[in-house]
């Protein structure tokens, strides 16, 4: 077998998270934009959601197919389901298909970071894993500069549609270097996917979805999701191979990892979500000043990260894990005060990029902790699972806060939703009647300043966690922690 060429194999997989970087903060801004066109602002979180959804359910499924039979062909697969899905979303007519073709971008990418993580940690040690983690975090600060210049610039001289279509030379580009420069030796084992706890995975994180929505009779949804979980996790525990094995939630580090991975999710998600349309929707700023809101976030994190990656064999996991997590709650704290109409827009700028910088240093860490406590055998879906974790988190999250921001929407049954889309539109609003467009800005603003104190209360949730993270020196060559490095089956 040939030899993998790692510099090849490692600018493949940068490209590989650098376009589902790009994807996030693109249409982070265009989105507002997109609503004004094609209407349907009840439907807004959905675009996210639907997107995080399939990539949440996917992602652990992913990991284990890994495991079973290799990385490459994973990866490859997911990358060209992502391209697919980002080709049809750039050609859809209305939001209802945007939605079902952002569903299959969200099934590629569901592979895509898991996977290539999971490459990371095979092809490198842990000594070189903790420098090349961090500095392959510099992909989420260039797409983080990058992403909303050029989402406003696509929005202002061509169309939405084009935010889509960006993605398809990087991918194709990832896809070759991948074919011809990554090989692995992979022992076939003989094991089947658990497809009833797969079945049952995708069944309990929908109802789930519906049930936080809270709008109307989709209350159902939170029982109904909360008891196919539980047959979920009973099901796995007898599983012979299961889609998430639970033993590997006996080690503390990963079973906090995930709780926190989950809470500062759905506040990182949250607030790519809804600051810009907060900005757009209520401040009346541009695409590219809504977008320049959420960069300090995705710049900050990739370079505390660089740090973070250069620290952790002096400090161990938890300083960086604590400390990252405290930062996330005082940039919280100050978006919930400062997203306000009379507060200048630097210093939503300034705590955004606290947030990030928190995120960075924490994130990081606890990554690493996940892929050094097993062995190659499971490191696939470790890495999966707590990506699992970080995605179900923020699919939830936005869920949620979609909810809250129609339901707010909805307290004055004489305004149709339809007259919502009109304040993104082109003329921002300029034909509604004033009491209309008074109250319609009333309502927004209920709603999301009721979401950002629900980002601040994620983030607490996620310190709080962490507090929890056992306090190991991480020196090379130690174990994570007193269990054994690689879980049972």
């Amino acid at each position: 077998m040939s030899a993998t060429h790692r510099p090849l194999t490692t600018l493949a997989l940068a490209l590989s998270l650098f376009m589902a970087a790009l994807e996030v903060t693109i249409v982070s801004t265009a989105m507002p934009t997109v609503v004004g066109e094609l209407g349907g602002i009840q439907r807004y979180a959905w675009v996210f959601t639907a997107y995080m959804l399939s990539s949440t359910i996917s992602v652990p499924i992913y990991g284990k197919l890994s495991d079973l039979y290799g990385r490459k062909p994973i990866l490859l697969f997911g990358i060209g389901l992502f391209l697919l899905g980002s080709i049809a979303s750039g050609l859809s007519p209305s939001m209802d298909l945007l939605i079902v073709f952002r569903t299959l971008q969200g099934l590629g990418a569901g592979a895509i970071q898991p996977v290539a993580l999971t490459i990371i940690g095979d092809i490198y040690t842990l000594e070189q894993r903790a420098k090349v983690q961090g500095a392959f975090s510099a992909v989420w600060g260039v797409a983080g500069l990058v992403g909303p210049v050029t989402g406003g610039l696509i929005v202002k001289h061509l169309s939405w549609h084009w935010i889509f279509f960006i993605n398809v030379p990087v991918g194709i580009l990832a896809m070759a270097l991948i074919a011809a420069f990554f090989h692995e030796q992979v022992e076939r084992r003989p094991q089947q996917l658990d497809y009833a706890g797969a079945a049952l995975l995708s069944v309990g994180v929908v109802a789930l979805l519906f049930g936080v929505q809270g709008v109307g009779v989709n209350l159902w949804g939170l029982p109904v999701g909360l008891a196919v979980l539980g047959v979920f996790v009973w099901v796995e525990r007898r599983a012979a191979a299961p889609v998430i094995p639970m033993s590997i939630f006996r080690q503390p580090a990963i079973a906090i990892a995930s709780v926190a991975g989950a809470m500062f999710s759905a506040a990182m998600f949250g607030a790519t979500t809804y600051v810009p349309l907060y900005v757009q929707a209520v401040l009346g700023e541009s695409a590219t000043a809504a977008g320049g809101m959420i960069t300090p976030m995705i710049v900050g994190w990739p370079l505390a990260a660089l740090f973070a990656g250069r620290l952790l064999l002096k400090t161990g996991f938890r300083p960086l894990i604590v400390g990252g997590l405290g930062l996330t709650v005082v940039g919280t704290t100050l978006i919930a005060l400062l997203l306000k109409p009379d507060m200048p827009l630097w210093g939503l700028q300034v705590a955004m990029a606290l947030f990030g910088v928190g995120l960075g240093f924490s994130s990081t860490a606890l990554m690493i902790a996940v892929q050094t406590s097993v062995g190659w055998e499971l490191r696939g879906v470790a890495t999966a699972s707590n990506m699992f974790f970080r995605t179900i988190g923020g699919a939830l999250g936005v869920g949620l806060m979609g909810g809250v921001m129609v339901s707010r929407l909805l307290e004055d049954p004489s305004i149709p939703l339809s007259a919502a889309n009109a304040l993104l539109g082109p003329e921002r609003g300029q034909d509604l009647p004033e009491p209309v467009l008074r109250s319609l800005s009333g309502a927004l603003t209920r709603g999301l300043t009721f979401n950002f104190w629900l980002i601040c209360g994620f983030t607490v949730a996620a310190f709080v966690a962490g507090l929890f993270f056992p306090r190991v020196s991480r020196a090379p060559g130690t174990p994570v922690a007193t269990e054994p490095t690689a879980a049972p089956h």
